[in-house]
């Protein structure tokens, strides 16, 4: 059998999203030969499927900096540092431009079905580190490819494994039988279709993140001018000071107004709140409407539509013949998950990270962006680019680089555990956050889709 160079080889990128394009572009600054294989038809495709949200991050946060150095190099003029992009701006103002700057190095509709060593399956100890990687996948045409590879990258995200409306990790008793009427995606509230769904009728929003409170404010815009319209919000904590976010100690304006938007829509009387509701059964009822229903037993009033939006999930099943060393818990690389797990904390930073917190016991193989945070939803662009800008230092021998940190992260406004069950959350006074739970007051609704997180 030849002997395979596996320094010459391409470093495969998996997805060609906003981490997946940084990758390959801070790969290209470092004279490495990036190969971006990406599932949809464009690049960013699952940034195209929340074109209507506003990020709470800036143009000037959104950026990749080696990035920012191909496109000049194409004639690109960045849009304004300081204004707020939507997902859609995202993709066509930047997205694009970068896969295009990137050229042949970028592939389309091709989507990775299987990663591993070549000749070695995830038994075979026997030189296993000097094999280069083998990457199959599935072209749009049905055609299979394999790609050999010196090392991989997947920054193929979470966007297509939403979680479930039950509250105990599974889908609901029901909740696959009445899927019509359930979305698992912020709606874009200005589509007349969507609206005409929404409209004058109820609608229970799971979850507690920022995709809910975006999905909160959109319909209490819609009940601005569709009378009826009327949200229930479901929550599996209880709410305190914690639940809207830091307001205005966060050090991402627009997050913090996110949330105190979405507080305003509770206390306005456009949502009212069910707390400490685990959902365990979805049914029907004899005129039309949906009753959630909870391991206890409880009853929400009955909806006419459910959005549930209870976190995003990791598809490791392409990496199963590689030996990656995940938490049990977050499905995180286990050097990361420390530092992002929601039951002990959510407040400050999450402490820049690179190669040495996302290595794994498989060498030269990297999760990276959304997928190297698992089940965890804190989650920025930023913290993205940096670890990327970290792996390709270290794929390129500089390993000073590689351990330098090159990133501030902006506070989260938010101070102690994220609450994940129905206790209060002890919190630490001062600061941010205080410890006593908020009592909720009548206030004026503002910022109606003005923002969203990314």
């Amino acid at each position: 059998m030849a002997v395979i160079d596996a320094a010459s080889l391409s470093v495969v990128i998996i997805g060609a999203g906003p981490v997946g394009l940084a990758a390959a572009a801070h790969l290209v600054d470092r004279g490495l030969e990036p190969l971006v294989l990406e599932a949809g038809p464009a690049a960013g495709a699952a940034v195209r499927e929340w074109a209507h949200v506003k990020l709470f991050s800036t143009w000037g946060e959104v950026i990749d900096p080696a990035a920012e150095k191909l496109l000049a190099t194409t004639g690109w003029t960045a849009p304004d540092r300081e204004s707020y992009p939507t997902g859609g701006d995202w993709a066509e103002s930047y997205l694009g431009p970068l896969a295009s700057a990137l050229g042949n190095r970028v592939r389309l509709d091709t989507t990775v079905t299987g990663v591993s060593r070549v000749g070695r399956d995830r038994v075979v100890d026997a030189d296993r580190d000097e094999q280069p990687f083998t990457v199959h996948a599935q072209n749009g045409d049905g055609t299979e490819i394999r790609v050999l590879a010196r090392a991989v990258i997947d920054a193929s995200g979470t966007w297509f494994r939403p979680g479930p409306v039950g509250g105990n990790g599974l889908s609901a008793l029901g909740e696959r039988a009445h899927a019509s009427r359930i979305v698992y995606r912020v709606p874009d509230f200005r589509d007349p279709a969507i609206r005409s769904r929404y409209a004058g009728r109820r609608t229970a929003v799971v979850g507690s993140g920022a995709s809910a409170f975006t999905a909160l404010v959109g319909l209490a815009a819609l009940a601005g001018s569709e009378p009826g319209t009327h949200a229930l919000w479901v929550v599996r904590r209880a709410v305190n000071s914690t639940t809207f976010g830091g307001g205005s100690a966060d050090q991402l304006p627009a997050r913090g107004a996110l949330g105190g938007a979405a507080k305003a829509a509770v206390e306005a009387g456009h949502a009212d709140a069910v707390t400490g509701f685990r959902t365990a059964e979805v049914q029907a009822n004899a005129d039309g409407t949906l009753t959630l229903v909870s391991e206890d037993g409880t009853r929400t009033d009955p909806v006419d539509e459910v959005i549930a939006l209870t976190g995003l999930r990791p598809d490791l099943s392409f990496l199963d013949e590689l030996r990656l060393d995940l938490d049990e818990r977050l499905q995180a690389p286990v050097g990361l998950a420390p530092l992002i797990d929601p039951n002990a904390h959510s407040c400050g930073t999450v402490y820049p990270h690179g190669v040495k917190e996302l290595k794994h016991g498989e060498k030269d193989v990297y999760l990276v962006g959304m997928k190297s945070y698992g089940r965890a939803p804190t989650f920025l662009a930023m913290t993205g680019y940096e670890q990327v800008r970290s792996i390709a230092a270290a794929l390129a021998g500089d390993h000073e680089a590689a351990e330098r940190v090159e990133l501030t992260l902006p506070e989260t406004g938010v101070c102690g555990g994220s609450g994940l069950f129905d206790e209060p959350v002890e919190e630490s006074g001062g600061g941010c956050c205080g410890p006593t739970p908020v009592t909720l007051e009548i206030a004026p609704l503002g910022l109606a889709g003005r923002t969203a997180g990314n």
